[in-house]
Formats: structure tokens, sequence, C-alpha cells
């Protein structure tokens, strides 16, 4: 995504940032009166701090669950599991409302049609790859490294892009992917230099790269099946993972490890996983809410600020100190997304003004 984050919501984010309707989210306004200057830019700045929020709590509390000292619960699939069955549970529960009057009465009716979840499989598939991937990076790198871990995903969208879709990449925006893959090797060598360096990390932050670049294209290709709406392809994609998750776990032992673990019947436990699952399944919504009072644009820049802030949070937290160097590669990849971003958006508007503009640009500065 864009930033990607760490998520089953990157179906919700592709799909809203590309303009797909979200029931939830208020409609946008037609003929109406606009609100005030100083009422506008106050509701922007509630959605863009409830954005920051909840996808910062979220990757803290994963970082708990799945790497805490304290917990020392060894089942990330297991976490990734129940999260995929919250969501899925919560969009039945939200399914279930609609009969309940607004905000949930435009929410389409959810069933299991089998049909339907065999032509979304391959997306599944996909998807696993993709939170069982982001879960795992986190579980072996800190979350100060995290950002930097996973940040190849503007890379694969080009490549997949050009290899997959045959759709070229300007010189400008080439050189921006170029400032975030040295960004990246060079937080993988300091990284080495501090010692804190896990190839097992860095494998699972590129591997998660290529999947969440994966699952936007997959999730296009899906979308017409479940007629385009977001929230049946959400619930049939997490419980999708929910059946495929349980012989991954049986595969590498997660069940004896739960059967073993101290804390199963722990409320505190449960409460931790339960608010996880919560943050994962609403970041989709903010994600939409920010996307949809502001623009796809400005959530990209949104999101490249809230990945330095979450940055430095983790510095400050996890009492962390870091070279010159291991600062300059965050910068780095912060810098060469956010002007990724920036030229993609010129890039945009150019086309919107003249359509014919796309194709002279491909003939001087394609790739």
């Amino acid at each position: 995504m864009t930033r990607a984050q760490l998520t089953r919501t990157g179906i919700l984010r592709m799909a809203l940032g590309g303009g797909a309707g979200d029931p939830l989210l208020p409609a946008e306004g037609g003929g109406g009166r606009r609100a005030p200057f100083l009422l506008r830019a106050l509701r922007i700045a509630v959605v863009v701090c409830l954005y920051w929020f909840t996808s910062i709590a979220m990757v803290f509390l994963n970082k708990y669950l799945l790497d805490s000292p304290s917990l020392r619960l060894d089942a990330p699939l297991f976490v990734t599991f129940f999260q995929c069955a919250l969501t899925a549970a919560l969009c039945l529960g939200l399914s279930m409302g609609a009969a309940c009057g607004p905000p949930c009465s435009s929410l389409p009716t959810l069933r299991l049609d089998p049909k339907v979840s065999r032509s979304v499989l391959p997306l599944s598939a996909v998807f696993i790859g993709m939170v069982t991937s982001n879960n795992l990076c986190l579980k072996h790198v800190g979350v100060a490294f995290y950002n930097v871990g996973r940040s190849l995903t503007t890379v694969f969208n080009v490549l997949l892009s050009y290899l997959l879709l045959k759709q070229t990449t300007s010189v400008y925006a080439l050189l921006a992917c170029g400032v975030i893959i040295g960004g990246f090797w060079l937080g993988v060598d300091q990284e080495g230099e501090e010692g804190t360096l896990s190839w097992a990390g860095i494998f699972f932050g590129i591997l998660a790269s290529l999947c969440v670049s994966l699952n936007a294209i997959y999730t296009k290709k899906v979308l017409p099946v479940v007629d385009g709406s977001i929230w049946r392809l959400t619930f049939y994609n997490n419980v999708n993972a929910c059946v495929l998750f349980f012989p991954l776990m049986l595969l590498l032992g997660e069940f004896r490890t739960l059967y073993h673990f101290d804390k199963l019947g722990s409320p505190s436990f449960w409460s931790v996983m339960i608010l996880g699952g919560v943050f994962g399944f609403a970041i989709g919504y903010v994600t939409g809410l920010q996307i949809k009072f502001t623009s796809p644009l400005t959530h990209n820049v949104s999101g490249t600020a809230k990945a330095c802030a979450q940055t430095v949070l983790a510095v400050i937290y996890f009492e962390e100190t870091k070279s010159l160097l291991w600062w300059t590669s965050n910068l780095m990849v912060l810098g060469g997304s956010f002007a990724y971003t920036w030229v993609k958006g010129l890039e945009m508007r150019k086309v919107q003004e003249d359509p014919n503009v796309k194709s002279s640009e491909r003939n001087e500065t394609g790739v």
C-alpha cells in the first residue's frame, strides 16, 4: 500500500484508495453546502489523528503478542488466525446489524457461498502470505526497524506492474525507488553493525513487501466475483484464511505450543488479543475515512509521516540508541517514499488534465 501496513486490511486500503465505496463512510457531498473551513479542518485533523493512533497502536500490540518476553507465546500463526477470525466475525456482525437501520443499513447481507469462496481462494493464499510475513517480520525485528524492514512494497509495485501489467514507470519515480532501496540496504548494514540484525526478519520483510504488491493486483482481479463489495471480499478472504491456517498451525506444532501456554486461560491475555484484532479491523475503516476526507495522495503522505512518528516512538519507548547512519537509512526510506508519492501525484494530475500526455510521457521518460 502505498505504505502497506501490516494487516488484513490491505484489501480495504487498496480498494478504498481506488474509489470503491464503503457503506460505513459518509457520502461525499453532492449539491449541499460545504462545511465551514474551520469545521472541515478540524474534521480532517481528527480523522488523521485517529488513523495515526489506530495504526501505531496496532503495531505495538502485535509486537507484544508476537515477541513479548513476559508473554512468551511462540505462536505467530495462531495470533494471525485469531485476528482473521475476529475480522470475519465483525464483518458478519455488522451485516446482521443492517436491519437495525443507519449506519449499517447499507451494508450488504453476508452469507457463505462455496462457489464464491473457491473463486476468492487464490487471493486468500496471497493474503495469508501477506499477513503472516508481516507478523513474522514484526516478531523478528524491532518496531523501530519494522518500517525499513518492509519498505520495498513500492519497489515491488513498480516491478510487478511492469512484469504482469506491462505498465512503464517514469525515470523520476524509478529514482525515488532507488533511494528507497539504498535506505533499505543501509538500514540492514546498520542493524548488523549494532548486532540487532535478524536475517529471518529481513527475509519476511521482503516477502511481506512482495505479498502486499501481489495482494493489490489479485484484489483487482477478484473484486468482480463479489460484485465489487469490499465487505464481502474481506469476509470471504478472512474465512478462507481461517480454514487455511489450521493445517499450517498443525504442521508447525502451534497447537502443542498453545496446549503448554500458561496464560491461555488468562482474561488479560484474551483482552489484548481481542483489542489487537479490533484495531486490525478498524485500521481499514479509519484508512477509508482519511482517504474520504482528504485524498489518496494525502493519505500516502500521512502514512509516511506516521511511519516516521512510529519509529521515533519505538526508539523512545524501548530506550534504544541508534547511530546517525541508522537514522539516515530511515530518512532515505521515508524521503524516497514521499518523493515517489509526489511524482506519481504530479503524473496523475497531468493525465487528468490531458489524457494524451500519458502516452507521450512514456515515450520520453518511460522505462
